[in-house]
């Protein structure tokens, strides 16, 4: 499995068009991607303009497939609400690591 934590800060004029890309991307990676096992949106408790994504991916081929989906070109759409780049860390969950715990019902 693959874990993505990303950070992105959005400009305040952008803001209420990015939350509306986002939501689409994420609650379609969710709903239409069989290897997207988690795409939660988080905003920073001290600044308002900062957001984090958690997404969780069965392999490389589900995250390709995340690329290449419908919903992510909304997400496209709005890189222009960003300020400053974007930051991506992979990761690989540790704790659960029981590959059951992600999967879909």
């Amino acid at each position: 499995m693959i874990a993505i934590w990303v950070r992105v800060r959005v400009r305040p004029d952008g803001r209420e068009r990015f939350l509306q890309g986002i939501e689409t991307d994420a609650l379609g990676s969710e709903r239409d991607e069989p290897g997207c096992l988690r795409f939660n949106v988080l905003q920073d408790a001290e600044d308002d303009l900062t957001y984090y994504f958690y997404e969780v991916y069965r392999d490389e081929a589900a995250l390709e497939a995340h690329r290449q989906a419908p919903h992510y070109a909304a997400w496209a759409a709005v890189a222009d609400t960003l300020e400053g780049p974007v930051e991506i860390t992979r990761t690989t969950p540790v704790i659960p690591s029981d590959a059951a715990y992600w999967e879909k019902d």
